[in-house]
């Protein structure tokens, strides 16, 4: 079991240290880190997220600062959750 981030800004000019505070805050010991910087409407544009989706194993825990970096769209979202459920995450 490994504990999974996904971060993510919508432009290379966005910082995500706000993100990356959030699990310092919480106390989250992060395995490994997916981050990217590009927008989040075209769920098929965002290669850290493909990456990321192809990593996660069986038992992994996968952590977002919110709902809007993972997905921007609620049938998006709904979507991404089945395939996180069918590998177990």
């Amino acid at each position: 079991m490994a504990n999974i981030a996904y971060i993510r800004v919508s432009a290379q000019d966005q910082n995500t240290g706000r993100q990356h505070q959030c699990f310092d805050n919480a106390h989250i010991n992060l395995d490994k880190i997916f981050e990217e910087k590009v927008s989040g409407k075209n769920i098929t544009d965002r290669p850290q997220l493909k990456e990321m989706m192809a990593y996660l194993r069986e038992g992994d825990v996968l952590y977002i600062e919110s709902i809007s970096r993972l997905a921007r769209s609620t049938s998006d979202f709904l979507n991404m959750m089945k395939a996180l459920s069918a590998k177990k995450v």
